[in-house]
């Protein structure tokens, strides 16, 4: 199932590494790119200029309201917009695993080595390479300096007492998320460098999951034939190289742990901002034949050719004692951390680093309240944790290596398996932690409910699963500011349904408490120009907020549309409440949601306006994909509703409400036979009702209800709404045409294709390649028996954006043709994880059926 141009891709990747080392530990799986390569294809983002000319007819409205708020908002307010659509961000081909745990901030780590992308205050992100942030080699034998130098290909300006420009084409990259390795061959001194970084992001693990920190274990080998002392130095900036690390009253202090018979030791960066202060700290363990020594502060600018001699005069930093004095503005201060040891000749020894932060309390934008983050339940919310942190990580990190090594072999060990998939499948988790990620606790003073408790028909004011495992939001993207957006979590949540369920469900928590909620003050909203209510009674809402604002207090950030009008966000919020039931039989959470889920069906019924038990759409945009006109009844919406119906039967019987199940019953069967009616053309289904020139475009994600269905396991007879032969055809449908048809089929789904085999382009998003849509699309067709074609369709996604765009742990939420992409490192391509549903349940199936002897059935 892996393609020829795909395995010519892949190998692209390392075609300039001169090195045959293999280092020690580097799993086959994974993304693996040489230092030296360079990628070819550079696109630009989207921007407002890049909308065509017939479009700009059509939103003329729109783009003159856009451009009176953005410049409200970037110049009288001094705020950055929620999406800007006038500075997206350039693409940097640069970015490899970040670091740290889920919900404590992100450190992301490039390829090459540098520390380039900070996200310590919730949701904001910072795009600085801090060059000063480095490791450094230094080999000594037989009491002299023999090689020292920065393990780094960049010739940078500043620090040039530095040794820079190590060769890229002797060392590799190889990242498998949570984990990172870079193996680094030193020419000419027979010695072999296997960086290793391990974050502690293990499924199920909802303590150490959480923690701000991660580990660097390097592996040396020596291969010559007498022994070297070997020092590895590692150097950090305070700060993130934003410009409030020249704001002064910033320090540095040494420090030393012991605990449980274990020590370690270390320089604590104390960043002292009046909003969110933090403590950065580099660690080492102490240990018999290990050496830890330190510079508590040094000059991150000019030469710094002092700390260099230092290091090179014997392997080892001079350790002044005492903490260093709070810088004065202007100034920046840097701390180092150098490990020695020896290694014999044709030996292996390995030396161990920690980096952690600590900023336990934390406030967005606004400032009105202040949130603690998941991770002080088990260190303390007083700041003071980067010791206990490093000491914790330093000791505990071999298990999180066992525990994620367990949870990943199966996969990795399944020769079933394309090797893209296992690399899409995990490196495609980095956006858990790295998301904008908040994971806080539930204050003693919140109300999850929205007003309405359980007794009239709401939820308690702080569930017990939301008061155990706290609080969790992400971004839809890293460009697109907005915590929880709904209908792409619709997709992106397989990933923590499968592995940290209990987050999953407290974000439905929210959400539900949100549904009965009301804002009615008015807001101008942007693509029509009229006034409405920010949040309407019943409905759910499209996002839980701003972190440069006040989440989870003010709601739908988003204020493009009137949210209250996207039929899909109820319907989302419906079939994963059943989805999430199923997968893990919580009954406490299905007897909360049933009073919800009911509240918002009945919000839907309005939008049947002839009472065929079919919902119609009347208007713009009124479901995920935006500009692209709907009227009458649709593919997307009409099959998410009659799979809501679906699973509100369902959850009828569970709950023992015959009268319920009645009444959803009656409606499905007459919203199937009008479906079917106004939209089956006989291939697949129509776009929409409408018969206007284009409403028989090919929809990549038409089938998105029959998906929910299928991956919520129900194929009974009783509670499905879409002819079995019916739906295989329209994914064939889909595969011949949105894939195969477009790109040569090396590019994955297209959303929308002419019937005719050309791309849809009537709208801004018809003719974009949805990354995170595609992947559910190839999940529909493994859950159908399509494996295959399901494969060839995700390939096409992960080879484009990893091999070919240099877009590697930034996946953007869309990508054309040529040229252009959209919104990077967002939330949906979670829904790889929906594939490993299927593959889970496809296997499970065909165990069942060789087992019962009705081999008749069974995919191959």
């Amino acid at each position: 199932m892996t393609s020829e141009w795909g395995e010519k891709s892949t190998a692209d990747l390392m075609s300039r590494c001169v090195s045959k080392e293999m280092g020690q530990g580097v799993p086959k799986e994974g993304w693996r790119i040489c230092l030296a390569h360079e990628f070819k294809e550079k696109r630009k983002p989207f921007q407002a200029k890049d909308v065509s000319l017939s479009n700009v007819m059509d939103h003329i409205g729109l783009g003159i309201r856009y451009l009176k708020w953005w410049y409200k908002k970037t110049q009288v307010e001094k705020k950055a917009p929620f999406i800007d659509m006038f500075r997206a961000l350039p693409l940097r081909q640069i970015y490899g695993a970040p670091l740290g745990g889920i919900g404590g901030g992100t450190i992301t780590r490039g390829w090459r080595g540098e520390f380039c992308r900070w996200q310590l205050n919730p949701g904001m992100y910072h795009y600085k390479t801090v060059i000063a942030n480095q490791f450094t080699v230094c080999l000594r034998r037989g009491g002299q300096t023999v090689y020292q130098q920065v393990l780094s290909v960049e010739r940078p300006p500043t620090l040039q007492g530095w040794n820079w420009g190590y060769c890229g084409e002797y060392a590799f990259y190889h990242a498998l998320y949570p984990r990172a390795w870079t193996v680094y061959q030193l020419p000419g001194q027979n010695v072999t460098l296997t960086c290793r970084q391990i974050s502690p992001v293990i499924p199920h693990d909802y303590q150490d999951s959480s923690l701000p920190a991660a580990v660097f274990v390097w592996d040396i080998e020596n291969k010559n034939d007498y022994a070297l002392d070997v020092s590895i130095m590692f150097t950090m900036v305070n700060g993130s190289g934003h410009k409030d690390d020249k704001s002064g009253g910033h320090w540095n202090e040494p420090f030393h742990l012991e605990k449980d018979g274990e020590a370690v030791s270390g320089v604590l960066l104390h960043h002292c901002t009046a909003a969110n202060p933090y403590t950065l700290c580099i660690a080492a363990r102490e240990q018999a034949d290990r050496e830890v020594s330190h510079q508590t502060a040094f000059s991150p600018k000019g030469t710094c050719s002092g700390l260099w001699s230092d290091l090179i005069t014997d392997g080892r930093l001079d350790s002044p004692t005492g903490s260093s004095p709070p810088t004065q503005k202007g100034e920046k201060v840097a701390a180092a951390l150098a490990v020695s040891c020896s290694v014999p000749a044709h030996k292996l020894n390995s030396l161990e680093f920690c980096l952690a932060w600590d900023m336990p309390r934390i406030t967005f934008g606004s400032r009105e309240r202040e949130h603690v983050r998941r991770y002080a339940r088990y260190f303390g919310d007083k700041g003071d944790a980067s010791p206990s942190l490093s000491h914790y990580a330093l000791t505990h990190y071999k298990q999180w290596e066992k525990s994620i090594e367990e949870w990943q072999r199966p996969i990795l060990r399944d020769s079933s398996l394309p090797p893209w998939y296992k690399s899409a499948l995990f490196n495609e988790l980095y956006f858990v932690a790295d998301g904008g990620t908040v994971w806080t606790e539930l204050s003693e003073d919140a109300d999850v409910s929205g007003g309405v408790r359980s007794e009239d028909g709401g939820l308690p004011a702080q569930p017990a699963l939301v008061k155990e495992y706290g609080r969790f939001a992400y971004l839809e993207g890293q460009e697109y500011r907005m915590y929880n957006t709904y209908d792409v979590h619709f997709y992106a949540s397989f990933a923590l349904i499968m592995l940290w369920p209990k987050l999953a469900l407290s974000v439905q928590y929210d959400i539900a408490g949100t549904v009965v909620q009301q804002d009615p003050t008015e807001r101008l909203h942007l693509m029509n120009g009229r006034y409405s209510p920010v949040k309407t009674k019943n409905v759910v809402p499209h996002d839980i907020g701003d972190p440069d604002d006040e989440p989870w207090q003010r709601l739908n950030a988003y204020l493009i549309h009137d949210t209250a009008d996207w039929k899909d966000l109820n319907l989302k919020f419906v079939l994963q409440v059943y989805r999430d039931f199923h997968l893990t039989q919580d009954s406490q959470y299905l007897q909360d949601m049933w009073p919800i889920c009911q509240a918002v069906m009945e919000s839907e019924l309005k939008f049947d306006q002839d009472g065929d038990g079919l919902i119609e759409n009347s208007g713009y945009a009124d479901q995920t994909y935006d500009g692209w006109t709907v009227t009458g009844a649709s593919a997307y919406c009409g099959g998410m509703w009659l799979a809501s119906l679906c699973v509100m039967c369902k959850m009828a019987r569970l709950v023992d409400s015959e009268e319920a199940y009645q009444r959803y019953k009656d409606l499905l069967e007459r919203g199937s036979a009008a479906f079917d009616k106004l939209l089956w053309n006989g291939k697949y289904y129509n776009y929409d009702s409408s018969e206007r020139a284009l409403s028989n475009s090919v929809m990549s994600d038409q089938c998105a209800g029959h998906w929910f269905l299928r991956a919520s396991g129900l194929e009974e007879e009783a509670y499905q709404a879409f002819p079995k032969e019916k739906i295989r055809r329209a994914l064939k449908s889909v595969f011949d045409l949105n894939v195969m048809s477009f790109s040569e089929g090396h590019m994955g789904a297209v959303n929308g294709m002419r019937p005719e085999g050309v791309p849809d382009r009537s709208s801004v998003q018809s003719d974009e390649v949805w990354i995170g849509v595609v992947y559910g699309l190839a999940a529909t067709m493994i859950h159908e028996g399509m494996l295959e074609e399901g494969m060839r369709t995700a390939e096409g996604c992960y080879r484009t954006v990893w091999e070919r765009l240099g877009m590697a742990f930034q996946t953007p939420e869309a990508y054309c043709e040529r040229s252009i992409y959209r919104s990077l490192a967002y939330m949906r391509p979670l829904s790889v994880w929906a594939m490993q549903l299927a593959l889970d349940r496809s296997q499970r199936d065909n165990t069942v059926r060789a087992k019962t002897g009705d081999t008749d059935e069974i995919e191959t």
